[in-house]
């Protein structure tokens, strides 16, 4: 099913300013279809995928890669008749890593022959489990990416990061203001989920899956003698994600709450 997606003129120079959309449809976990929004911009070096779960959730992932940073945002939708706003945002922001995502370059020339056909991931990647401890402060943020502000707005006092992330980013010389530690998640709380008191401090899970996403790129052997291999389409993964946080109370937690 990947090699339906070709790079586009592989062989050519790129451009000096490449931007491409890519709309996907994505078989989710529980056999819903979504469609999926991926946007690449080799100048600025970012890649965003959008889509939407199953129950509603607005996943926006980011990859920002002039700074190495990655940025996963959930706008998850409230329960009126429970006196739940309209939607929760939440923020999780953590080092983009080496294989992540195929480079903006090759994503902003990728092209689909078969845009109606269901797409499902070739490699399944398991559960990344992250404790989520430390706050960013968002008026501050661009010493990380100048594109969380825009993507994090909504998340308020939910933009969280990792110890060991931050660790990264004290040694690359990004100040240290931006961060603020938060008790942490564990010992002596509670799930959401279970907590018997409303307004005491929990701890609180999300989990999200990127269900289709270029992984990598394939390269093919040259049909030529002497000539070398070239890259000829993407390989498709995907992968799931758990974020364990501290919430001040339960209602922050609303798709805990009641469970």
């Amino acid at each position: 099913m990947a090699a339906e997606f070709r790079s586009h003129a592989w062989d050519r120079l790129l451009k000096t300013h490449a931007c491409s959309e890519l709309k996907v449809l994505v078989r989710l976990k529980d056999g819903q279809i979504t469609q999926e929004l991926l946007e690449a911009d080799s100048e600025r070096d970012i890649i965003t995928l959008e889509f939407k779960q199953g129950d509603g959730a607005l996943i926006t992932f980011l990859a920002d890669f002039k700074r190495n940073v990655k940025v996963l945002r959930a706008l998850v939708l409230g329960e009126p008749e429970r006196g739940q706003t309209q939607y929760q945002a939440l923020c999780f922001i953590t080092t983009l890593q080496h294989g992540d995502i195929i480079p903006s370059e090759a994503m902003a020339r990728l092209r689909q022959k078969n845009p109606h056909v269901v797409r499902i991931a070739e490699e399944k990647r398991g559960m990344e489990r992250m404790s989520m401890n430390v706050a960013v402060n968002l008026t501050l943020s661009w010493y990380l990416s100048s594109h969380i502000r825009n993507v994090c707005r909504d998340a308020r006092d939910l933009i969280l990061t990792r110890q060991q992330d931050v660790r990264l980013w004290l040694e690359k010389g990004v100040e240290g203001s931006v961060f603020q530690n938060l008790a942490g998640t564990g010992a002596g709380l509670q799930d959401c989920g279970s907590a018997p008191d409303a307004q005491q401090p929990c701890t609180c899970s999300y989990n999200l899956r990127l269900e289709w996403y270029p992984c990598a790129l394939k390269y093919c052997r040259g049909h030529s003698p002497g000539s070398g291999p070239h890259r000829c389409g993407i390989r498709s993964c995907s992968k799931g994600y758990r974020f364990d946080f501290r919430t001040p109370h339960r209602q922050l937690c609303m798709w805990d709450e009641g469970s």
